[in-house]
């Protein structure tokens, strides 16, 4: 009796209608033609649910040849961000004569890690106004650096307080620049605060409108409105300048470009406040300074670094290395700008703006190495710190 011909095939993953598929032929056997018809016309079974598999996107490779070319194109900005900071650092330690270097007192172990002292003149010597010839410090800031407790402390000296010069006579600090740059500078400061100062920093106001520019400016706080005396009158004429009331500058915080910072730095005298004088003039100047060392580690500077680098460092006259210069800016990334202490020493100035210094200086270079606590003024232009902003 002929077997019936059933609707489907039991095989071991369940049933299914039709034919029960049959395995390939074995290699190296060539089937007849029947065979190979027959052959054609099957279909592989892949089991209930089967059928074409979508292939998934590999996002893993992907990302991570992302993270790949991120990390090759930092690594070579870094590169040629140093190359060309240090080639402008290396210009600036060349600038500085080798008796300034032999005044300094050599400092212990890394910057980022210990305390030190670092001078700050600004000269005005400007190509403006005719002081061209100039070479006064115009600007006498010591910076101390706290690392283990995340500090700076600024220490602002009124440039005409009068001290006895080392090889001179008595006469206003600035002088001591002008007679023998930063050795005479280095040498009287010294011997006036009893301060030890492990590296200079001199900046050229001849150059200084273009590092701010180069910068893309800076913000700086004004503290109260002014207008200015007629100095370094912008119009070409005699009779325009005579009708010009002075530079004019708004309380609040401002965007100051190079010239507007320049002129900002160096007002002595305020219409709108005849009680200012030098000591003013000084906390302006240290505005200024903190806004360009803190827009030095700004990312916009930084990612411009490459091509700006060089540049950066014309107007500076220094014994910091690039790699010391790089230290101080993580040392002032570190600090908080509202624990920073902010001091200045005072003098008895007459009528002719120069006088003997104040008594109470030396409290305040106390303060400044922080051996007592921050003490505000008693008198609105006297001596003392206070913490977290400059001095008015």
């Amino acid at each position: 009796m002929a077997r019936e011909e059933k609707p489907y095939r039991v095989y071991r993953g369940g049933r299914a209608k039709g034919k029960v598929p049959t395995s390939k032929p074995r290699p190296g056997r060539t089937p007849s033609n029947g065979s190979a018809a027959r052959a054609e016309s099957r279909v592989d079974y892949r089991g209930p649910g089967g059928g074409s598999r979508t292939r998934r996107p590999r996002w893993g490779r992907r990302v991570g040849l992302g993270v790949l070319v991120l990390l090759v194109v930092l690594v070579v900005w870094g590169v040629l961000s140093w190359f060309a900071f240090s080639r402008g650092v290396s210009d600036a330690n060349k600038r500085l004569d080798q008796n300034a270097k032999t005044a300094l007192v050599s400092q212990d172990g890394l910057l980022m890690s210990h305390p030190t002292t670092i001078l700050m003149l600004g000269t005005d010597n400007a190509r403006v106004g005719g002081r061209e010839g100039d070479r006064h410090s115009d600007s006498i800031m010591l910076l101390r650096t706290d690392p283990s407790h995340h500090r700076l402390y600024y220490l602002s000296i009124p440039r005409d307080i009068e001290v006895p010069i080392p090889g001179s006579s008595t006469q206003k600090i600035n002088a001591a620049f002008q007679l023998g740059g930063p050795a005479l500078a280095i040498r009287t400061i010294r011997q006036f605060t009893g301060i030890d100062v492990n590296h200079v920093m001199v900046v050229n106001f001849a150059d200084f409108k273009e590092l701010i520019d180069a910068l893309g400016g800076v913000d700086v706080t004004v503290p109260k409105p002014i207008r200015s005396n007629r100095f370094d009158c912008p119009f070409s004429t005699q009779a325009r300048c005579e009708q010009w009331q002075g530079w004019r500058f708004e309380k609040g915080k401002q965007h100051m470009s190079g010239q507007r910072a320049l002129i900002y730095s160096r007002i002595r005298e305020n219409m709108l406040d005849p009680s200012e004088n030098d000591v003013t003039r000084g906390a302006r100047q240290q505005a200024v300074m903190n806004a360009v060392a803190g827009k030095f580690t700004s990312p916009s500077v930084l990612a411009r670094m490459p091509f700006k680098g060089s540049s950066l460092a014309k107007p500076l006259t220094t014994d910091l290395t690039a790699g010391q210069l790089t230290q101080l800016g993580w040392v002032k990334f570190r600090s908080s700008d509202g624990g920073s202490v902010h001091c200045r020493l005072g003098g008895d100035l007459g009528s002719g703006g120069t006088g003997s210094p104040s008594e109470d200086n030396p409290a305040t270079i106390a303060m400044f190495l922080g051996k007592s606590a921050a003490q505000p003024p008693t008198d609105p232009f006297g001596p003392g710190c206070v913490i977290g902003h400059v001095l008015p």
